[in-house]
C-alpha cells in the first residue's frame, strides 16, 4: 500500500476533497492523509457539500496539521495551490497540483474544483495501480 499525503494551506478543502476521492478510489492500493500547513480546524461547509452531490461523505474529517499525521515519510506528498507556504514533507516523490483555492467562492466554483480535483486523482491512482502490478 502507498501512502498519500494530500497538502493544501487549511486543510479544509482541495486536500479534503482530494482524500474523499482517493479513499474511495484508492482501495486497496493507497492509505491517504491530508493534512495543512495552517491547519483551519473545521472542513469547509461547501466541500461536504459538493462531495455529498458525489456520494462521499468528508463531513467527520478533521482539519488537521502535520504534526497530527500518524505518518510521518510517504511514498507521495500531493501538494494542491499552496506553493512556498507547504513544508517540506519526507516523500519518495512530490506532486504539485496548484489546484485554485475554492474558499469564499460559490458552488459552481468549488464542483470545477471538486471535478478537477477528481480528475488528478484517478490519474494519480491509475499511475500508482500501474507502478504496483
Amino acid at each position: 500500500m502507498k501512502k498519500i499525503l494530500f497538502v493544501c494551506v487549511k486543510n479544509s478543502c482541495r486536500s479534503q476533497i482530494a482524500e474523499g476521492f482517493a479513499n474511495e478510489y484508492g482501495k486497496g492500493i493507497a492509505e491517504v492523509f491530508s493534512a495543512g500547513s495552517r491547519p483551519s480546524g473545521i472542513i469547509n461547509e461547501n466541500a461536504i457539500n459538493v462531495m455529498q452531490e458525489v456520494n462521499i461523505d468528508i463531513s467527520l474529517n478533521k482539519s488537521k496539521g502535520f504534526n497530527d499525521l500518524p505518518v510521518k515519510k510517504f511514498d507521495y506528498v500531493i501538494t494542491l495551490g499552496c506553493k512556498d507556504i507547504c513544508p517540506f514533507i519526507p516523500a519518495d516523490k512530490h506532486i504539485e497540483w496548484n489546484i485554485k483555492d475554492p474558499e469564499g467562492k460559490d458552488l459552481k466554483f468549488f464542483r470545477e474544483v471538486r471535478d478537477n480535483i477528481e480528475k488528478h486523482v484517478k490519474t494519480l491512482l491509475e499511475n500508482i495501480s500501474k507502478i504496483t502490478s
